[in-house]
């Protein structure tokens, strides 16, 4: 069960008792890897959590990038947030379908958009779903709410800013691949990429942070998964994944564990597979 904080994770024991708060906004953010055949926005229209809004984490992106579901600019932020209902004043709640997968990806980018008040809910929809509690297939009543951002860059980390970190050591990269991938004997889902990984990163595959039930493990669990890969949290921690999606899951587990130094490298091995001039290494860390 989460420890419930309102910033960071959240319990459906919680959310049952707040579902009716008057500021609480409800985000479904589902999303699914390239060829599992699953359309996330029809499920949401199926099933979702009374008063859950559906944040579509490809539409709501940098439609200028090659690269998929980039930061999108803030203005377009602000005003597809608008357009959804949410903004200042909101507590802010985001689940997927998966338990903990997608989710954490858009409480990230809210934290990057100066927003606090947004939580994880734990185990997501399938929990929520098990435990008997009510869905629905309406969409909610919307109003305009204007939103105050203030981008945090800190948060965020381009190629050539890990590229400096990897050959410096200056920063704990860690990537949330499955080992297979990061050691270069799995290919890629994404055609075109070499395999491998930045040289220096360690492996912290997101789903060792789960339960089984796709909740997030407790805080000394995390630590020692972390401890286990060989993270250095006295420096800042750069996180990693295939396209900036899971990556946030260890932004998440960093944040539970009261590790604040951190950032996600938002174009992750889509774009440093594809970039010609950075180096990968194949194997262990």
């Amino acid at each position: 069960m989460a420890q419930d904080d309102p910033r960071i994770l959240v319990s459906t024991d919680w959310l049952a008792a707040h579902l009716k708060d008057p500021d609480l906004r409800l985000l479904d953010a589902s999303w699914f890897l390239p060829g599992t055949d699953r359309d996330p926005r029809a499920e949401y229209a199926e099933t979702h959590i009374p008063g859950a809004r559906f944040f579509d984490i490809d539409d709501l992106s940098d439609a200028r990038s090659d690269l998929p579901h980039m930061v999108p600019p803030t203005e377009k932020f602000m005003s597809r947030m608008r357009a959804m209902g949410v903004g200042d004043g909101h507590q802010v709640v985001v689940y997927d379908s998966h338990g903990i997968f997608s989710a954490p990806r858009v409480w990230w980018l809210f934290k990057l958009m100066g927003q606090d008040n947004i939580a994880v809910l734990d185990g997501g929809l399938p929990k929520w779903q098990a435990e008997g509690r009510p869905v629905e297939d309406m969409p909610p009543m919307i109003r305009d709410r204007h939103m105050t951002v203030r981008r945090q860059n800190h948060r965020v980390r381009d190629v050539t800013q890990v590229a400096t970190a990897s050959k410096l050591g200056s920063a704990t990269i860690l990537d949330a691949r499955a080992t297979a991938r990061f050691r270069g004997e799995a290919p890629e889902p994404r055609e075109g990429l070499r395999a491998g990984h930045i040289p220096g990163s360690q492996s912290v595959p997101y789903t060792e942070l789960l339960t089984e039930r796709g909740t997030m493990k407790g805080p000394d669990d995390l630590r020692s998964v972390l401890e286990a890969a060989g993270a250095d949290l006295s420096k800042p921690v750069i996180t990693t994944c295939g396209s900036g999606i899971s990556a946030a899951i260890i932004n998440l587990a960093l944040e539970r564990i009261g590790v604040t130094d951190h950032a996600l490298y938002d174009g992750s091995w889509t774009e440093w597979g594809a970039f010609p001039t950075v180096p990968v290494s194949i194997g262990d860390a």
